[in-house]
């Protein structure tokens, strides 16, 4: 008897180890095709896509949802959680194109965004915002949509994105807003130099979150970091053109999310108008921006290298004559060189009310017109040390 028992509860453990989602084998494939989307580049595949996503974020197993090489074309796509599993991955072989209208999706924020996702990643593939119309339409002076982000990913956690192009998006290419443990690798950003508001990578509320081995060249910040970013590693990225890697602005809200503990290292600047920058609006705030390392940035005829601005003020609207609040300290630049484009290569320009503390200089070399850059400083208080040229103004 009791051998029957101890046989038949091994069974039973057997059972229930074969049975767990870590034990199902491999993820279930939902290939959109089969869902009626067209690799055509003009039949609207959106409902395909969407029915897709259903059965893969309704499915216990991990699941793939899967887009063959083509072209498809697709409206807004929010793609909602929570799902019943937390391994989905959107592998992408094909190119997914915003509609030729750029009216169609303009005012609706996003093109493709998940909401309340756990678990999941996109790979490969490109996206094509088609933003060159409403680009146009924004510099003619006309009455026109503010354009739509690309990617979005919304309140998700354990996210990556890695292979990924994102081309000449109407707005910003990829956002991560209010997301926890976030990977981008590897993702290739482009558009037009002068394209408006089509920053490459913008992070914020967010924690956790890691920007690897990418290439962002578009007519905004190749990364902004915006109010409520902690813990963000940003490396091996090269930036151009652009307006550089930028944190802010801050400050636009008086109460407001601070940012800390970014590092930003072993990047390349070319030709952009900043390279490393902070800046805040000209006006009262209780946020800040703490715990800082900018580290190892080669530029290359960057107009504006090292640059923190606490006097923004676009279109000179809602605050002149005001004093930034952002509290910014403890800031290290290590390690940069290269070469700029304007005579003051390093411009610290900080709020008289809410000084800049704890700026630290160390090995910082640049050249303008092959000669020795210069420094200015407006209530910015530090420490510099190593070989320092321009001459450290601290």
């Amino acid at each position: 008897m009791e051998k029957t028992m101890t046989f038949t509860f091994l069974l039973l453990i057997v059972f229930a180890i074969s049975s767990s989602p870590a034990m199902s084998g491999p993820a279930q494939l939902y290939n959109v095709q089969n869902y009626g989307a067209k690799p055509d580049g003009s039949t609207d595949s959106t409902k395909a896509f969407l029915a897709a996503w259903a059965d893969a974020c309704g499915s216990n197993a991990p699941a793939t949802l899967y887009v063959p090489a083509g072209r498809f074309s697709l409206g807004k796509v929010e793609f909602q959680g929570p799902c019943k599993n937390s391994a989905i991955e959107v592998s992408i072989d094909g190119t997914l194109m915003a509609p030729s209208d750029y009216s169609v999706i303009g005012d609706e924020n996003n093109w493709i965004i998940f909401v309340h996702v756990d678990g999941v990643t996109v790979s490969g593939g490109v996206l094509d915002g088609r933003g060159s119309g409403l680009w146009s339409c924004k510099s003619s002076g006309k009455n026109c949509p503010t354009g739509a982000t690309s990617l979005e990913f919304s309140n998700s956690k354990n996210i990556e994105i890695n292979g990924l192009a994102s081309e000449d998006s109407q707005k910003f290419h990829i956002v991560i807003n209010s997301c926890q443990n976030v990977k981008v690798q590897s993702v290739k950003v482009s558009a037009d130099g002068d394209s408006p508001n089509t920053d490459g990578i913008h992070v914020e509320g967010s924690s956790s979150v890691t920007i690897l081995n990418s290439k962002i060249g578009t007519g905004d910040d190749c990364v902004s970091i915006g109010p409520g970013t902690t813990n963000l590693w940003v490396e091996n990225v090269a930036c151009g053109p652009g307006h550089g890697i930028s944190i802010g602005s801050l400050g636009k809200d008086n109460d407001e999310a601070g940012v800390q503990n970014v590092t930003v290292k072993t990047t390349t600047f070319s030709g952009t108008q900043n390279g490393v920058r902070i800046k805040s609006w000209g006006r009262p705030s209780s946020g800040f921006a703490k715990n800082i390392l900018f580290q190892h940035a080669v530029m290359t005829n960057v107009q504006n290298p090292i640059v923190i601005d606490q006097n923004y003020c676009p279109g000179e609207s809602n605050c002149p004559g005001q004093e930034s609040g952002v509290q910014i300290s403890d800031v290290t630049y290590q390690d940069i060189h290269g070469s700029s484009a304007t005579e003051v290569a390093v411009k610290f320009d900080c709020s008289r009310s809410t000084p800049c503390t704890g700026i630290e200089l160390e090995d910082v070399k640049l050249t303008y017109n092959n000669k020795p850059a210069e420094a200015s400083c407006i209530n910015a208080a530090g420490t510099a040390s190593g070989v320092l040229q321009p001459s450290s103004c601290l």
